[in-house]
């Protein structure tokens, strides 16, 4: 990604979290930016696409990083635990999009079925490591559909709520004691 799409993209992403997308206009994301409002036309056809980015970027970062340390380990178990690390790890360093992503899933509109897509994507993801878990015999039999979203809405919704207590928190403990938790849930 480029300089300018960069500050495009952490412009529009904190503008969105904070006054919500309808309210955010292409003049308030390029005074921001201080970039000029052909130069965004130049990257973004139209606010929305701006939005599409935000999100598709947001899932290759997820995917990334689970493709680049959960999916080399060996159990299922482990695999679970690096994905509930880097969930947290993302929600503590992109609150904005996260929110934003969140803020955005009710409705109809091509926006929130993005949304869904982009939650339903990374859900799919959990449930996949839930099922390896079962048929290995690491996790009890479970409703993997309910248990994957749990576990994502639970994730996001207490970093999110711990997050806005403006205490520090420390990612790599509130991970293990989340997956703590959570194991005791489903584990074999």
């Amino acid at each position: 990604m480029n300089k300018t799409k960069r500050r495009i993209f952490d412009t529009a992403m904190k503008l969105f979290a904070e006054k919500g997308y309808s309210e955010t206009s292409v003049e308030e994301i390029t005074a921001v930016t201080g970039i000029a409002k052909g130069t965004l036309y130049y990257h973004f056809a139209k606010k929305e696409d701006i939005f599409y980015f935000l999100t598709d970027e947001g899932m290759k970062l997820l995917k990334n990083s689970i493709e680049l340390k959960a999916y080399k380990k060996e159990t299922a178990t482990e695999k679970l635990k690096e994905i509930v690390l880097i969930q947290i790890k993302i929600i503590a360093k992109y609150e904005e999009l996260i929110t934003l992503i969140l803020s955005q899933m009710w409705g109809k509109t091509e926006r929130n079925v993005k949304s869904q897509e982009c939650m339903r994507e990374f859900i799919a993801i959990i449930e996949e490591v839930i099922q390896e878990g079962i048929q290995k015999g690491e996790f009890q039999k479970v409703d993997v559909s309910i248990a994957a979203t749990n576990i994502f809405g639970v994730m996001c919704t207490g970093m999110l709520y711990q997050m806005n207590t403006k205490e520090p928190i420390d990612v790599d403990i509130t991970a293990e004691k989340f997956f703590e938790m959570m194991m005791e849930g489903i584990k074999a």
